[in-house]
C-alpha cells in the first residue's frame, strides 16, 4: 500500500496552508491572542448575560443554525470575538468544512485522509474555533458546510463545552443550551460549564452517534500534529539564528537532541495519524491521539526550552502552542481512554 501524498493531496495542503497564512497570520494571530485577554478579564469581573458576560446560551432550533444572544454578535463571553465569522465562511466557501460531504449534497466529496491533511494545516496555524464540531456537524446543521453557522460540541468531560457563547448550535442537541463561563488555560478556547448533561453525550451515552467521536478524535489528533510540526519548525528556527558564545545555539550538542527528538515525535504521530485515517479503526485512532498529543505537548515543552528565557515571555508564540495543546489532549478522548481502548483490543487479540 502506498502512504505517500498524491499530488491532488499536496496540492490541496498547499492551498490551505496559503489561505490560513493570508487570513491568520501571526498579526492575526496575537491580535485575537491580546483581545480574548482583555475580555477575559471583563468577563472575571462577573458579567451579565445580557451585556454578554458570564452566562452563555449556544442556540440551535432543530435542523436550523439560527444565531441568538452573543451569538448573534459575534461574541464571546464578555464581548469580544475568538471566532472570525468572516474568515469561517471563507473556510466553507474553500470546502474545509463540507470536504467529506457527498458532492449530491453540496459537498467536496473527498475522505478522511484529505481531512487529516486540512485539519493539519490549521492546527499549525493554531486557528481557534470548534473546527472539528463544525465539520461533523456538516450536512446535520444548517449552515455548517457553508461556514454560516459556528457548531461546537460536548467533547470534554465534566460538563465543559468550548465555544458556547459564539455557537450557534451543539452538535446533537435540538434545543439551547446555557452554561456558565469557567477559566481556561487557553485564551483562544473560551470554555463553558452547561448545567447538563453531568456526562458527554459522545463519550458515555450509548444512544448518541460513536462516530462522531472517532472521527472527532483522530481530527483532534491531525491539529495536534499539526502544531508539533509547527512547535518544530520554531525551535529548528530558533536554534540556527541565537547566537551564544559566538556561534548559533543550534551547534550545541544539548540543543540537536532537543529538536532531534521533537523530530521523532512529529514524524511518529504523522505516521499514526495517517494511517488511522486510511483505516479508520478504534485501536488505529486511538493511538493516533495518544501519540499525536504527546508531540503536541512535549515538542511545545521542548521547543521553550530551546527558546531559554524568551519563550516564556508572552511576546512569544510557543505558550500558545502549549495551552492549546493542554486543550486538545482533553478534547474527544484523553490519554487514558485510548491506553483503556488499546489494552482492550490487546487483550482480546491475546485471547
Amino acid at each position: 500500500m502506498d502512504f505517500q501524498l498524491t499530488e491532488d493531496q499536496r496540492d490541496l495542503k498547499a492551498g490551505v496552508r496559503d489561505l490560513l497564512a493570508g487570513r491568520y497570520g501571526r498579526e492575526a494571530l496575537r491580535a485575537a491572542v491580546d483581545g480574548a485577554e482583555a475580555d477575559g478579564g471583563a468577563a472575571a469581573d462577573g458579567g451579565t448575560e445580557s451585556e454578554g458576560g458570564a452566562v452563555a446560551t449556544g442556540a440551535a432550533a432543530a435542523g436550523g443554525a439560527a444565531a441568538t444572544g452573543a451569538a448573534a454578535a459575534g461574541g464571546a463571553a464578555g464581548g469580544g470575538a475568538v471566532v472570525d465569522r468572516g474568515l469561517w465562511r471563507e473556510l466553507g466557501e474553500a470546502g474545509f468544512f463540507a470536504l467529506r460531504l457527498a458532492e449530491s449534497e453540496g459537498g467536496v466529496g473527498l475522505g478522511l485522509p484529505e481531512a487529516v491533511l486540512v485539519f493539519e494545516e490549521a492546527g499549525r496555524a493554531l486557528l481557534p474555533g470548534p473546527l472539528v464540531a463544525t465539520h461533523l456537524a456538516a450536512g446535520a446543521v444548517e449552515g455548517a458546510a457553508e461556514g454560516r453557522a459556528v457548531v461546537t460540541a460536548y467533547d470534554l468531560a465534566g460538563g465543559l463545552v468550548p465555544y458556547l457563547a459564539e455557537a450557534d448550535a451543539v452538535l446533537g442537541e435540538a434545543g439551547p443550551v446555557t452554561g456558565t463561563a469557567v477559566p481556561s488555560v487557553d485564551p483562544l478556547t473560551p470554555l463553558h460549564r452547561v448545567a447538563a448533561p453531568e456526562v458527554s453525550p459522545y463519550r458515555d451515552a450509548p444512544y448518541r452517534d460513536a462516530r462522531y467521536r472517532e472521527e472527532g478524535a483522530l481530527l483532534t489528533a491531525a491539529l495536534q500534529l499539526g502544531s508539533a510540526l509547527r512547535t518544530l519548525e520554531l525551535a529548528v528556527e530558533y536554534a540556527g539564528t541565537r547566537q551564544q558564545f559566538g556561534q548559533p545555539i543550534g551547534a550545541f550538542q544539548a540543543v540537536k537532541h532537543l529538536c532531534a527528538q521533537m523530530l521523532v515525535r512529529a514524524e511518529l504521530a504523522r505516521t499514526a495519524v495517517y494511517a488511522a485515517a486510511v483505516t479508520g479503526a478504534a485501536g488505529e485512532v486511538a493511538g493516533a491521539k495518544l501519540l499525536a498529543d504527546e508531540a503536541a505537548v512535549r515538542n511545545a515543552r521542548d521547543c521553550l526550552q530551546v527558546h531559554g528565557g524568551m519563550g516564556f515571555t508572552w511576546e512569544a508564540d510557543v505558550h500558545l502552542h502549549l495551552k492549546r495543546a493542554w486543550v486538545r489532549a482533553e478534547q474527544w478522548r484523553t490519554a487514558a481512554e485510548a491506553e483503556e481502548l488499546l489494552a482492550g483490543e490487546l487483550l482480546l487479540g491475546a485471547v
